[in-house]
């Protein structure tokens, strides 16, 4: 059995508030550290205004010993006394209720309750914990990172807490509890490891002097028996479901070893040996020639040549040449522009087909930090167009959260959409509002067009203004690790770097999508993402970009 968890995490999961989603950005989710250092100052005070509350009860009780003893050396002599007979029945009726009853009744904890009643919309919940799950498991797809080395601290070369047995034991949970066998099975046999070493580090350390013992090792053997039961259970049922039998059946016998009265395991015994004795069966579950785990937990869709290669390119891999890449400029950009004349846009083309360009040093630090503040209060769960209703809905390929600022709100919003109309010389006018999106763990956004398809007609008919011909990207944090625009269909990556920008077509002059501009944002594996998104449309391009004689074009 696992140890007590403390209080204050109690208090955190189980002030349920469904609408939270904290996970899904960094932003919101640095309320929760508020919330904690609030109830931290909560809790504090309750611990001392009930020490003062016990002193006054631990008097009480030396005054009731006194009292009494004093009576009890001649009861007779005492209750004789008429006085002492009323005082006797005074303390326990009127001085009763008003002396006593306030010192004993516990008003202290319900008065504290309320107080954190009013802060739980700010702490995590336990969809948080499932999203929060999940988007490690993501991580560890996406970067191939080994589940030893991040139990062990090691982030992707970051470094990271420690994970105790309990802990990888929960994440393993939280995957079986998903369905997802493959995770389970990576976190289970995580948690075996460390309590193997946790035993062998309490035989070692058993009936020294010292008397301490490490955070996972539990109080004595029937408890360090039973942790392991629960880890081996669930391990051999993800064995079993992820097609390995011979595995499966290993670990039941072991359970079975410790605690050969294991209902569930004496079934599963004789399930497991039943299938085994079918060599076609047998055969299968030894077979080596299988995907990799992660991609046998997955779909066709997230098992296909685009979805791995954008995996590759988020892990900053080279899956192909960048075509013309030594004709690759860098230049100056004023566009004859009034804004540009004297601070020049830094273009620097880093792809020819399609065409993408950064732009570096397209927003300052104090606006930067201007928007984010506007923006924050605002950011809701990030949504995508249904294609085939047009309307807006979550999603578990988009994982972040977004706020839209319109021009007028403030001087500083205004002052980008002007920069970036100099820059790209279209107009903002008809263009979408700035959409400001923070990524929290493993914030993605998966391979996507920006574009609307013909298939979908209704995208962008309650705007009025066509469709999307151009997108304006503007990093506004630096990414400690992950976080990347990968577009898969040419091998571009671009690495978030805090002030530049990314633009690029998505539109042909004809009018057609250009559909190598799919693209997708890497998850966020250390660090916070934040961006600034500028879509712009058809109508009001006529004259700015207009359609070409040659059809290609």
């Amino acid at each position: 059995m696992f140890v007590m968890v403390p209080l204050v995490i109690f208090l955190a999961q189980n002030l349920f508030y469904c609408g939270a989603e904290l996970f899904t950005s960094n932003a919101h989710l640095q309320t929760a550290l508020y919330a904690e250092r609030d109830i931290a100052g909560l809790l504090k005070s309750y611990v001392e205004k009930e020490e003062n509350r016990l002193n006054r009860v631990r008097q009480l009780a030396e005054d009731y010993e006194r009292h009494s003893n004093k009576a009890l050396e001649n009861i007779d002599k005492y209750l004789g006394n008429p006085i002492n007979a009323f005082l006797l029945i005074k303390r326990f009726t009127l001085d009763w209720d008003r002396d006593v009853i306030p010192i004993i009744s516990n008003n202290t904890w319900d008065a504290m309750f309320q107080e954190i009643e009013q802060v739980r919309s700010d702490l995590p919940t336990h969809e948080d914990l499932k999203g929060a799950a999940s988007a490690l498991m993501r991580l560890q797809d996406t970067y191939h990172l080994d589940t030893s080395t991040v139990a062990h601290g090691d982030l992707g070369g970051v470094v990271s807490p420690v994970l105790s047995v309990e802990e990888c034991f929960e994440l393993g949970r939280l995957s079986y509890n998903e369905g997802d066998f493959y995770h389970t099975m990576l976190w289970m046999e995580q948690a075996l490891d460390e309590h193997s070493k946790s035993v062998k580090n309490r035989n070692i350390n058993r009936g020294s002097e010292r008397g301490e013992r490490e955070s996972d090792v539990f109080a004595d053997s029937e408890d360090m028996d039973w942790t392991r039961i629960e880890v081996l259970d669930y391990l051999a049922f993800s064995y079993f479901k992820l097609g390995d039998l011979s595995q499966a059946l290993e670990l039941t016998n072991e359970l079975l070893n410790i605690d050969p009265n294991h209902e569930r395991a004496v079934n599963n015994k004789k399930y497991f040996e039943a299938m085994l004795q079918d060599e076609t069966r047998k055969k299968r579950s030894s077979d080596e020639n299988k995907k990799p785990g992660y991609q046998q937990n997955r779909d066709e869709y997230r098992n296909s040549e685009e979805f791995l290669t954008y995996e590759a390119l988020c892990r900053g891999e080279d899956v192909m040449p960048v075509k013309n890449a030594h004709k690759l400029t860098c230049r100056y950009l004023t566009n004859n522009h009034p804004l540009l004349l004297l601070q020049p846009a830094k273009e620097e083309t880093v792809h020819f087909d399609p065409w993408v360009v950064i732009y570096h040093d397209v927003m300052s630090d104090e606006e930067i930090k201007q928007i984010k503040h506007l923006a924050t209060p605002r950011l809701n769960r990030a949504t995508v167009q249904n294609a085939k209703t047009g309307a807006l809905e979550t999603a578990n390929y988009r994982i972040s959260k977004s706020a839209w600022l319109k021009g007028e709100e403030h001087p500083v919003v205004e002052k980008l959409n002007k920069r970036m109309e100099a820059i790209t010389g279209l107009d903002m006018d008809t263009a979408e509002e700035l959409q400001i999106a923070n990524y929290g763990l493993g914030g993605h956004y998966e391979p996507h067009f920006d574009f609307a398809r013909k298939e979908e007609k209704d995208a962008f008919k309650s705007l009025g203004t066509g469709n999307r011909i151009a997108t304006f990207l503007n990093y506004m944090s630096d990414v400690e690790a992950g976080g990347a625009t990968v577009f898969p269909y040419v091998g571009l990556k671009l690495f978030p770097k805090k002030g530049n920008a990314a633009f690029w077509y998505n539109l042909y002059r004809n009018g057609e999508g250009i559909y190598n501009t799919r693209h997708a944002a890497c998850p966020v594996l250390v660090g916070t993402k934040w961006v600034a998104n500028k879509w712009i449309h058809e109508r009001g391009q006529e004259f700015r970009r207009p359609c070409s004689v040659n059809p290609d074009a």
